[in-house]
């Protein structure tokens, strides 16, 4: 994870600057469930790793998280999948010598694939909410953020703080089974939530004046502050979570390791 972290941190100044088949079965019962896999070399890492389809990583994503993943333009005029997430995954299928699939879908797409069996590795800003645990493994940590209450500038004078929603007066938009949806039931119980599937509709919602405030991923609020000047991030909102991590195939011990090698 130490090259990882390396990789990110180069990444996120870059951002800062630009603002802009069947699986194999695991092994479960004799002398294989005993291997420690966290003790094993790339190599011998390579040797033991199965994923959906033999010879590639096949990674779901929700890109809708920029700095994490998004859509933006090449030089042909045509969308790609970019992001620090997304040379994550990169970074870690040639690592473990395997052809990269990225699968774009929704974010509560990505938790159930996850859930389902249907994907080797899920990188959609998670933070290891133990509930979701039951769904996957965790991965070390390779980002630490927060997370900010929004609104635009024209309501920045009367909402200094989510506290101020806390009625059924104020409509408040969070992402459909993210960390931020439990945030603004926890912090504002009052407040008119609205799960929506995509952070950009929550932006849209939002200058359009459709919505409030809400709650989303500092990284991400920041980049979005950046590409629209119409947005006040007002506030931090405190939260114990330690960061993000990619989602692994539940039980799948050697690719977990190979992920935080």
């Amino acid at each position: 994870m130490k090259k990882i972290a390396a990789l990110l941190l180069a990444l996120t100044m870059v951002f800062a600057l630009c603002a802009c088949g069947q699986k194999a079965p695991a092994p479960a019962t004799g002398t294989d469930a005993a291997k420690d896999y966290s003790k094993m070399t790339i190599d011998e890492l390579k040797g033991e790793i199965t994923t959906l389809t033999s010879g590639t990583l096949t990674v779901a994503t929700s890109p809708d998280f920029a700095p994490y993943e998004f859509y933006s333009i090449d030089a042909n005029g045509k969308p790609v999948l970019s992001g620090f997430d997304m040379a994550l995954a990169q970074y870690i299928a040639d690592y473990l010598g395997l052809k990269l699939e990225v699968v774009p879908m929704d974010f509560d797409g990505v938790l159930a694939e996850l859930q389902n069996g249907k994907t080797d590795l899920g990188m959609a800003g998670f933070s290891p909410k133990p509930e979701r645990a039951n769904a996957m493994d965790f991965s070390s940590i390779y980002y630490t953020g927060g997370q900010s209450f929004v609104t635009t500038k024209a309501n920045a004078a009367k909402i200094k703080s989510y506290t101020d929603c806390d009625s059924k007066d104020f409509s408040l938009g969070a992402q459909t089974g993210s960390i931020q949806f439990d945030l603004a039931n926890q912090d504002t119980p009052n407040a008119d939530i609205v799960a929506m599937t995509k952070v950009t509709d929550i932006i849209q919602d939002l200058l359009s004046g459709h919505l409030d405030g809400a709650y989303i991923e500092t990284a991400v609020a920041e980049t979005y502050a950046k590409n629209y000047p119409d947005l006040a991030i007002v506030c931090e909102v405190p939260y114990d979570a330690k960061g993000s991590v990619v989602g692994v195939d539940k039980g799948n011990a050697a690719l977990l390791a190979g992920v935080n090698l």
